[in-house]
């Protein structure tokens, strides 16, 4: 890890290495920066629907090969198992990231904080926007009227004014 004040410049892995990046492995410690650039920038989740493709394109391939069977029976086969690859794949997405940025040196969480942190001015105009189009200030609701009861001169206990022994038992209650 460099202790250094100056930012490391990022530094993209080669081909080979990327594909061991793509299957899980880690990279060296001068891809850092770059590990860090692939899980946060505005496209980081068609990269991570990409490293998933890339790891289960061996297994489509076997399949498409040994599977006996019509071709169209083995595509649709082999389909309809790589969207519930990368169905999960998307429903652990987040976790996925932050694992990766942990296995660069960096602490968990690293991910959503530099997300959170680019788009924070988005989202604070877009809060801005929405308290503005959706929150009022505080109206005065007009008063209620003095009784509902038809004779305003008998009063009526509401149940939760009741004592916790005088509560009345629902007729449909069972023992």
């Amino acid at each position: 890890m460099s202790t250094s004040a100056e930012p490391v410049p990022r530094q993209r892995p080669n081909p080979l290495r990327w594909l061991w990046y793509a299957v899980g492995g880690s990279l060296p410690e001068r891809h850092r920066t770059w590990v860090l650039h692939d899980l946060t920038c505005r496209t980081w989740p068609l990269r991570h629907l990409l490293r998933a493709c890339v790891q289960v394109a061996p297994v489509v391939v076997v399949l498409l090969l040994i599977v006996p069977g019509t071709l169209t029976i083995r595509i649709a086969a082999v389909t309809a198992g790589l969207l519930l690859g990368l169905f999960y794949s998307c429903a652990y997405m987040y976790e996925i990231s932050e694992h990766r940025v942990a296995k660069a040196g960096y602490p968990v969480g690293t991910a959503k904080a530099v997300r959170e942190e680019a788009h924070a001015e988005e989202r604070a105009a877009e809060r801005e926007r929405y308290i503005q189009n959706w929150r009022r200030p505080e109206q005065t609701l007009p008063a209620a009227p003095a009784s509902t009861n038809p004779d305003p001169g008998e009063q009526r206990e509401l149940p939760e004014q009741r004592e916790p022994h005088e509560q009345r038992e629902r007729p449909d209650a069972r023992r």
